[in-house]
């Protein structure tokens, strides 16, 4: 699938393990704040039985993400899931960080 839309952001807030806040720069002075979850995967919920992987996914994203400059790729430019995110594959220093993060066992695919 093709990538259609690439954006420059800083994450300002870092909600659970796939879902961050960011405030994205559309160029010439223009900036929005919005809600991203990250595509294709899944991290454990904060609450439930998996609550402690699910703090260690935030803890880390936390750690890495906040206040960084990151790039936003989507597909989706007019289309949010069911929470009103935007759904967005998050690239740090050109890596993939929704990869890095199935990678590492942070998170699993969709459906998984």
């Amino acid at each position: 699938m093709v990538k259609l839309y690439n954006y420059k952001a800083k994450v300002t807030k870092v909600i659970d393990g796939d879902t961050i806040d960011c405030d994205i720069d559309l160029g010439f002075n223009v900036h929005i704040f919005e809600r991203f979850r990250l595509d294709g995967i899944d991290t454990p919920e904060l609450t439930g039985a998996d609550k402690e992987k699910g703090k260690e996914a935030k803890n880390i994203v936390t750690k890495e993400l906040l206040n960084k400059e990151i790039a936003i790729e989507t597909d989706k430019p007019l289309k949010t899931d069911k929470y009103g995110r935007w759904v967005a594959t998050v690239y740090l220093d050109g890596v993939n960080y929704n990869e890095t993060l199935l990678e590492r066992g942070l998170a699993k695919k969709y459906g998984s």
